[in-house]
């Protein structure tokens, strides 16, 4: 049995709460978006991804001296490096808007950081899930959800690559939005990525 104590499922959960904060932070930021504010919420949001980083590596420890994790060590490793990547995603494009000096957000900026909250929330019911899969019958409908939203991002991103370059002009302005959509549509793939290895997971121990 696994050490008392060691929950690598609830360390699972806490992870992709911290990608749910910095989802939140992200729209809110983007929603009621002050340029000069960007430093401000840029400590905020690394903080958050900091405290995720110390869960993971707290399961790494835990992992390390355990004789008999409740399921094999490289998908509790997969599984946790793929869930840091999601917050280190979202972190990345709040990054790129102040890199870049973007001061005033394009109109469908909203609708793409809406569908990564989405994506997180998501990502949040499949780890509270995740505990009891081998009998969830939510888990399997969450999994389908997911892969529907990652495919709502890149639709969506299909489209603002497209009004892009048909709208700017401005050389520069082009480079950045290219670079930022990139980025915004990265978060969707790194929940998607998440999803897969859970899905990996279920079929390996079922």
């Amino acid at each position: 049995m696994a050490k008392k104590g060691t929950d690598y499922f609830g360390m699972f959960d806490r992870c992709v709460s911290y990608a749910n904060q910095a989802a939140l932070l992200l729209e809110n930021s983007f929603m009621q978006f002050n340029p000069e504010q960007l430093q401000e919420k840029m400590a905020e949001m690394h903080t958050i991804e900091h405290t995720a980083d110390k869960v993971r590596h707290e399961m790494m420890e835990c992992l390390a001296k355990e004789f008999l994790p409740p399921i094999d060590r490289e998908d509790i490793v997969e599984l946790s490096n793929a869930m840091d990547q999601v917050t280190d995603s979202i972190e990345d494009v709040l990054l790129r808007v102040y890199m870049f000096n973007i001061r005033t957000l394009r109109p469908d900026v909203q609708e793409f950081v809406t569908i990564i909250r989405r994506c997180c929330q998501t990502l949040q019911g499949i780890t509270q899930e995740l505990p009891h899969f081998r009998k969830s019958q939510k888990l399997r409908g969450l999994l389908v959800d997911m892969n529907d939203l990652e495919g709502e991002g890149d639709r969506l991103y299909t489209q603002v690559m497209r009004r892009l370059y048909d709208e700017e002009k401005d050389p520069v302005s082009v480079f950045a939005w290219t670079a930022l959509y990139d980025r915004m549509e990265r978060c969707c793939d790194r929940c998607e990525e998440v999803a897969e290895a859970v899905e990996r997971v279920v079929m390996k121990n079922s």
